[in-house]
């Protein structure tokens, strides 16, 4: 039994928890989180360089909160986990070497993470999650995939996106329509009010090199082209443009997309659990018509807590804690950061030869 400090710098969130399986379950002790939206909103989307100097602004002070918030001290944590790959750089850098830096004082174990396995771990949060194998749709920013989970960390990923990940295709759109980033929350608020059905946009889809096409994979390119044709036709025939009507079209095909192929997917495989997790998984209309589909087809679903959806290090003291209780104790402290590694090789990072 455990209880592991995690951080997570991956992006645009300075993010710190304490977790704990000392009941038998995964708990969240305290957690805190210091957004960057508004400061990076008025570039349109995430400056690198700035997002790395809030995280090492930032970091100091949430390991202190949580701390304060459990009222535990650095001398009852048994490791330390950050995430080290795939994000930005410059970003990864500073979680990785605040957790490496506190491993090393207080010689106990760190765990470098993978982002998208941190992603998987939050529906610890939820209730009744499921045991594996059960197939994920991991949906956000930067990654659209179907994976299937197996026993002990395997990971097979079974679709993806070719282009776009959904949540770069919300934020491209809501700029389009002139809303603010990030994106997907500003087209779910004028989406309610909108109709769905007004505008019948592509589902694209990505053809194979001997014909047809991959069933469960993804393409958004195409539907963004084809919203920025409607919007530039409205505008060059002088009419007011239907911005709630377009949100909710775009919404709504983008919804479908995602739920009729993670579907096919956990068919055809013959899996009977579907989980949904991701920053997009966050999205109401997504979260209630695979609750629907799930449900006609006879399908389990478990949905990360909306609480957990967006980037939190909570999710990543989840991955820390699965891991150490499976045998992986602990990472290399010689471990780097990478801004692109496979899920499938994340074994890799508890390795004694690090992979980088």
């Amino acid at each position: 039994m455990s209880i592991i400090l995690s951080l997570e710098t991956s992006c645009d969130e300075s993010a710190a928890a304490l977790v704990s399986n000392e009941t038998g379950k995964i708990e969240l002790l305290a957690h805190k989180i210091a957004s960057q939206i508004e400061e990076h909103g008025q570039w349109g989307g995430v400056v690198p360089e700035i997002a790395s100097r809030r995280h090492l602004e930032n970091l100091p002070f949430l390991i202190e909160e949580v701390f304060s918030k459990s009222k535990l001290e650095i001398k009852d944590i048994d490791a330390v986990a950050a995430t080290v790959t795939p994000g930005l750089t410059g970003s990864l850098l500073v979680g990785s070497i605040t957790a490496r830096t506190i491993a090393n004082l207080h010689q106990i174990p760190f765990l470098g993470i993978h982002h998208l396995e941190g992603h998987l771990s939050s529906i610890y949060f939820g209730e009744n999650h499921p045991k594996p194998p059960f197939l994920v749709l991991l949906v956000s920013g930067g990654h659209t995939e179907l994976i299937k989970v197996d026993v002990e960390h395997k990971y097979h990923r079974l679709g993806r996106s070719h282009d776009d990940a959904a949540g770069e295709a919300f934020d491209k759109v809501a700029r389009l329509l002139g809303l603010p980033y990030p994106g997907g929350p500003e087209i779910q608020k004028i989406a309610k009010s909108g109709d769905p059905k007004k505008f019948l946009f592509p589902k694209g889809r990505v053809s194979k090199p001997e014909g047809g096409f991959y069933p469960y994979d993804f393409s958004f390119s195409g539907l963004k082209t084809a919203v920025f044709r409607q919007i530039d036709k409205i505008k060059s025939e002088n009419k007011k443009l239907p911005a709630e009507d377009i949100a909710a079209s775009f919404e709504n095909v983008v919804a479908e997309v995602l739920v009729e192929r993670s579907l096919r997917c956990v068919l055809d495989q013959g899996l009977n659990s579907l989980v949904l997790v991701g920053g997009v998984a966050a999205n109401e209309r997504l979260r209630q018509m695979m609750i629907t589909k799930a449900s006609e087809n006879s399908i389990d679903i478990a949905l990360a807590p909306m609480e957990f959806c967006t980037d939190n290090a909570a999710m990543i003291g989840a991955a820390a804690l699965l891991r150490l209780s499976s045998g992986n104790n602990q990472s290399s402290m010689e471990l780097g950061v990478s801004a692109r590694w496979p899920l499938e090789k994340s074994d890799l990072l508890y390795d004694v030869n690090p992979p980088f």
